[in-house]
Formats: structure tokens, sequence, C-alpha cells
């Protein structure tokens, strides 16, 4: 079966052949750094970890570049704030990211290109806009993109142009010839950082970062280009109209976008202060934790987030844990049908929900059977699997310890707890409870006298 992806350039999914044979060349915008990372972020991050890693399963030279923004309007602001310079905040901001997505799972992706070091580029790419009359340079000291001179701007988010506001990322400046034209040099201001360019000191606007870093790394015509909802306009949509135009030539694609993570029904943004940071999400959950409930939703679906579904992941990966550490950890030949159906899920737009399906009903074949050879090939199988996903790469012991840090007191409340929920019959909560406890290593022994505790 082949691969599809959904395309949001054309709304529907498309059967993925890449430009080159064997080959595949990703862009996706990465992290504006002047902050610790939330689990917004991760949403977006970890779609695109998933995509990496099939695409690498499947046999593809990837090579995978992701950007950091670290020259921006946020970042001018907290460097102020914390009275700290700015490549201090960005420098601190990068490393707690890495150790972050390290943790998380995520790989590394091929190219890590920062704007800073892509000033030259950025110049240049203005300047080829400005003389194929694409651009231009204001009384302001601001160079703009005349987005009129673009015809088919609006063919990504589905915008009629004539029907278009500015939209809130998008500076309002009365230089404009045209309230859509948007920035693509900013010119100086006092006590922020400068270069020098053909219209004076200043620094670049933040959607002709992408096209230049996206260019110097995958050429001017790539395979995929993915970021979170949010960026699909104007961020994505401005792209499409700058590095078309320079180069008269198709920028990407396939358009792949995230869905958005929400609480309480609103995006997760630390805007809205409504956001919870990796760091401490670390504290209580094991990172294949936090990754499974990630993926346990369709990288495009909404997805909202409260302690509940974080505690309900932990009591699912504790039941694929479980089962693997009931088998010998030995290498074996992999279960053929549940892979061919694991490979027909994530080829149908990487339907993570029905491949986690697919371990769970491998989980139910080790406990099930007496077979030690079938055990171990369903837990190899298991574990194979759960490798693209980034799953199941700790030890079941390990993984029972993180977090096991409960007092007696709390651990028989917990458990006074379950006792309720089964006395009301809800046998749902209840065995999410044992589970949460198990993932913590409490192990529960019920019996005619009572619940009884210990640590594995």
């Amino acid at each position: 079966m082949t691969i599809k992806f959904y395309n949001s350039l054309t709304n529907q999914k498309e059967d993925f052949v890449p430009i080159r044979e064997g080959e595949v060349g990703m862009y996706v915008c990465g992290m504006t750094v002047y902050d610790n990372c939330h689990l917004g972020h991760a949403r977006a991050m970890m779609a695109f970890d998933i995509l990496a890693r099939y695409l690498r399963y499947q046999g593809y030279k990837l090579n995978f570049t992701r950007n950091i923004t670290d020259i921006d309007d946020k970042i001018i602001d907290r460097a102020n704030e914390n009275q700290e310079t700015i490549d201090d905040l960005t420098e601190r901001t990068i490393a707690s990211m890495h150790e972050d997505f390290l943790k998380l799972g995520l790989d590394l992706p091929t190219n890590e290109p920062r704007a800073t070091d892509h000033i030259e580029g950025m110049i240049n790419m203005i300047s080829k806009l400005i003389e194929k009359g694409h651009a231009y340079h204001s009384e302001g000291g601001d160079v703009f993109f005349a987005v009129r001179t673009f015809p088919e701007y609006g063919k990504l988010s589905n915008k009629n142009i004539d029907d278009l506001n500015p939209g809130s990322r998008v500076e309002e400046d009365g230089s404009k010839k045209d309230p859509l034209d948007f920035v693509l040099w900013k010119s100086a201001k006092q006590n922020e950082p400068s270069w020098d360019s053909p219209w004076g000191l200043g620094r670049p606007g933040w959607h002709i970062e992408c096209s230049v870093m996206s260019l110097e790394n995958l050429g001017k015509h790539f395979d995929i280009h993915g970021g979170g909802p949010d960026l699909l306009f104007p961020h994505h949509e401005n792209e499409i109209a700058q590095s078309e135009c320079a180069s008269e030539h198709k920028f990407a694609n396939y358009w792949m976008h995230s869905g958005l993570l929400k609480i309480n029904g609103e995006k997760m943004s630390k805007s809205l202060g409504n956001f919870a940071m990796l760091k401490d999400l670390f504290t209580s959950y094991h990172p294949e934790v936090i990754r499974y409930y990630l993926i346990s939703s369709h990288y495009r679906s909404s997805l909202n987030f409260d302690n509940e579904s974080l505690d309900q992941a932990r009591s699912a990966l504790t039941r694929l844990y479980q089962a693997v550490s009931l088998a010998p950890s030995k290498e074996s030949d992999f279960h053929d049908d549940s892979v061919k159906e694991f490979i027909d899920s994530m080829n149908d737009d990487l339907n993570t929900p029905e491949a986690l399906s697919i371990l769970f009903r491998l989980a139910k074949s080790i406990n099930s059977c007496q077979d030690t050879h079938d055990q171990m090939m369903y837990a190899s199988t298991m574990r194979e699997l759960g490798k693209v996903l980034g799953l199941l790469n700790d030890s079941p012991e390990a993984f029972f310890q993180y977090g096991a840090n409960l007092t007696d007191e709390e651990i028989s409340k917990k458990i006074e707890e379950r006792n309720q929920a089964r006395d009301t019959k809800d046998f749902q909560k209840a065995d999410q409870i044992r589970d949460e406890l198990a993932a913590q290593g409490i192990l529960l022994d019920d019996s005619s006298d009572g619940t009884t505790w210990k640590k594995s």
C-alpha cells in the first residue's frame, strides 16, 4: 500500500511520491527560543518526529531540517525583561529545548539552522524580490512584500485575497502600499540588534527566515513542509508567496499541519497563560507517557489536555510494558500479520491510534498464550513497532520505578479511592488507579482480607 498523507494545499489525502526516488526533503518550522517548551510545542514537534521515524522505517533517506528562530520581537522583549543579553537568553533556551526534546525521544533533525546564521541569504532573497517587482523599500525604511504581485496568494489557506484582512500577526504600517503587504526587512530601532543591508541597518522579518533556511538546506523545491496549525496563515502562505516569486518554481509539494492542543477548549499558549511546561510534567510522568498521550490521537485532530488524560495514558502504557515484561527478553521472528496491519495504519496518513491498537492486540496475545516462543515473537514485534512510535524503549523495571515517590499515606488514599470505585462498580476507574500505582512501582494484591501493596 502506498503511503498517503493529507496535503493542506489540496485539502485531501494524496499518494506520497517524492521528488527523488528513495529520498525525502522535509522542512518543519521549529521553535522561537524565548522561553522553555510547553506541551503545545511538543504536540507539533511530535507529529513530525513520528513522520520522520516512519519515513526512515520505510527506507527513505531523509533530509529533515527544523529551524530555530533566534531573533524576534519576543526574544528581544524577554531579554530586556530578564536584563540579559539576547545570546545568553537564546543559548540557555536552546539548551533547555534540546534537553526536553531528548527526554521526549524526539530524534535530532538532519539540520537545525538558526536564523541569525542566514542573514546574508535573506538579504539576497529580498534583493531578488525587489528586482523582480515583488517587494519595495518603504518610506519608513522597512522592506515589504507586495502581496498582490502574486496572483496565487491564498492558495494554501483557501482565502480570497480581496476578502483578507492583514491578520493578527501582520503588523500595521502606514508606509505599506497595501494593508496585506508583509515585512521582509525591519529598519533598525534603538537598542535592538541589527545587520547591515542595502537598505541600511536592520533585521529580517519572521517569514523570510524559513524561506531562506529551507532553500539553503533543501533547495528551492522539496517534498514536505510542516508545522503547527497556527502557522498555516499567514506564515506558510507568506513563505509560499515570497519563495515562489523569488525562484519562479514550486516551493513544497506536500504541506502538513498538526492539530491544536487545547486546555478547556482554548489553544495552549504562553500568551493565554494556560500552558503546561514539559519540565514540570517530567517530574510526575515518564516521558514516554507524555509521548503516548500525544500520539494517542491522530496528529491532525485537536487534543484537549488535563491531568486525567495523562493518567489514562500512563495506565495504557503500563499495560504494554507489563505485557513485554512477561516474555523472555530475547529477539525473535516478528508476527508478520501485525507488522502488515501496522504499516497499513501508518500508511493511512500516520494513523497512530490504529497503530497503537495493534500493540495492544499483541499485548493481549502475550497475556493469553502459554508458548514461550510465541510470547517472544509477540514481544519482539511490540518492541520493533514501538520503536517507530518512540515507545517501549525503556526497560519495564525502569518504567515502573519512574517517579515512584508516593508516601505510604498517599498509597493508602489511592487504594481507598479504588475500593470505593469497585463498590460502585466503576471498574474502569478502579483499573486506572491500579495501573497508575503499577506505573510507579506499587503492586496491589486483593484478597478476602482486603488489599495490600508492595513495591516492585
